[in-house]
């Protein structure tokens, strides 16, 4: 009897969390999760070692065992992979899978300071920040088709990664797996009472916080830059710890003797090193559609409609479409493909978004070009910018030249409009010079039938 007032004492201290507003089914995070999983493992150096992958699926079975049952999600499918990454870091993907970087394991003092990260990234999926942060933006890319696939290059980094983030591109990554400091600071409070109940002292949570910070040497952590510090965080998560009762404490034997199967492995990778390496891996796996260089088919008179989530838009049939690096490109037979060692873009047409700080579309629509520019040095204005209507919105269309990479020079045509977020949506044609007879009415007729969805 003694106990259960007790532990009901503590329920009613310990801090109240409320889920934020989400958009989006649980399902549907488990869906974002289990496909950017796959393609992080992909790239990742995961660690093979079935010791150290089972000490880590015990450990998070355990916190998840510990978790509130209200906060439970019965379609979530956990996972606990090792990544032999030298940072310190871990992070969770919306509806379970989780990645624990082995400069975590090597940093923490105890088991206690890495069940603390771990049962901080929980907290993060049990309160479903990632697809909150998406329904917050009210971007009208993030829509499931486009955030699954898009988070591990947001994490990777370098100009792999870069792309997911970058101004010419949507950002979902970034969104998805960045957290405001309201969302780490429920994180921090959930993880400490997921501790608690799990036998480990919340404190340890501080403790590696502020081990995380030390190890820095005056740059920012890895962890830091996407778990900023909401401000006092040793304080309020020392407060809340003295408002719990901590559940008999677990045998942590096997945290020693996983480090030691942790020291035995090769050498950490550091996150430059793999982002050159995906980078890389990256150029050889772009999808080519033909051989650039060879005779290009006529567009056909045959129409067949693409959906792309904020938009759609009807191309000739005997085109193909192209997802890559947040663009998707829609281009004919040898429209787009390897030629001398390097990706070509040769015919056809490309559709994005780029964020735009500015809500003047002359503006925003020369920053645009500009950044396009410093990848094409001899890119050209050709005549003056027009005006015009794109899914009933006010659109600048601008006709540039540029060195083909098939000899002589293509014309490149660019309409850029807002979207309701202030994004800017641009349509880009690209053919060469000699073929602008046969692709001018094709790109006409293609602009017409462009139709923008997002709500104003």
């Amino acid at each position: 009897m003694a106990f259960l007032l007790a532990a009901g004492a503590t329920l009613v201290a310990q801090t109240k969390i409320e889920l934020p507003k989400n958009n989006f089914t649980p399902q549907q995070d488990v869906e974002i999760g289990l496909q950017n999983a796959a393609e992080i493992r992909r790239q990742y150096p995961v660690i093979e070692d079935q010791a150290i992958a089972a000490y880590l699926t015990s450990l998070g079975d355990r916190l998840v065992d510990a978790a509130p049952a209200d906060l439970k999600q019965p379609v979530y499918q956990y996972s606990f992979t090792p990544v032999n990454l030298k940072e310190i870091n871990a992070f969770a993907l919306p509806g379970g899978p989780m990645f624990v970087h082995r400069g975590m394991v090597d940093a923490a003092a105890g088991e206690g300071e890495l069940a603390g990260v771990m049962a901080h990234e929980l907290a993060h999926v049990l309160l479903r920040h990632g697809t909150a942060n998406a329904t917050k933006a009210q971007n009208p890319w993030l829509q499931l088709g486009q955030i699954a696939g898009a988070i591990g290059g947001a994490i990777v980094g370098g100009t792999a990664g870069a792309v997911i983030s970058d101004g010419s591109q949507f950002g979902i990554g970034t969104l998805l797996l960045r957290y405001s400091r309201d969302f780490e600071r429920q994180a921090d409070l959930l993880g400490a009472q997921i501790m608690a109940r799990a036998g480990y002292d919340p404190r340890d949570l501080a403790h590696v916080f502020e081990t995380i910070a030390s190890e820095s040497k005056g740059g920012s952590p890895e962890w830091l830059s996407s778990h900023p510090n909401p401000g006092n965080r040793t304080a309020y998560i020392t407060k809340e710890a003295e408002s719990l009762q901590i559940a008999p404490h677990p045998d942590t034997r096997e945290f020693a003797a996983a480090k030691s199967a942790f020291a035995r492995l090769d050498p950490a990778m550091t996150m430059a090193e793999l982002a050159k390496r995906t980078e890389a891996s990256a150029a050889g796996a772009a999808v080519a559609v033909g051989t650039p260089g060879r005779p290009v088919p006529t567009p056909s008179p045959r129409q067949r409609t693409v959906n792309a989530g904020v938009f759609q838009v009807s191309v000739p049939d005997n085109w193909q479409a192209v997802q890559s690096s947040g663009t998707l490109r829609v281009v004919p037979e040898n429209g787009y493909g390897d030629l001398n060692g390097q990706m070509v873009f040769t015919h056809g047409v490309e559709f994005g978004v780029a964020r735009s700080s500015s809500r003047n579309l002359q503006e925003a629509t020369t920053t645009w070009l500009n950044a396009v520019a410093r990848d094409n040095p001899d890119m050209r204005l050709s005549g003056s910018q027009q005006t015009t209507r794109l899914s009933g919105r006010t659109t600048l269309v601008t006709s540039l030249t540029n060195p083909s990479p098939l000899g002589g020079a293509e014309r490149v045509v660019t309409y850029t409009t807002f979207l309701a977020d202030g994004s800017l949506f641009y349509y880009l044609t690209v053919a060469p010079e000699a073929d602008q007879g046969t692709y001018a009415s094709t790109f006409t007729r293609i602009a017409r039938s462009i139709r923008l969805t997002d709500v104003r």
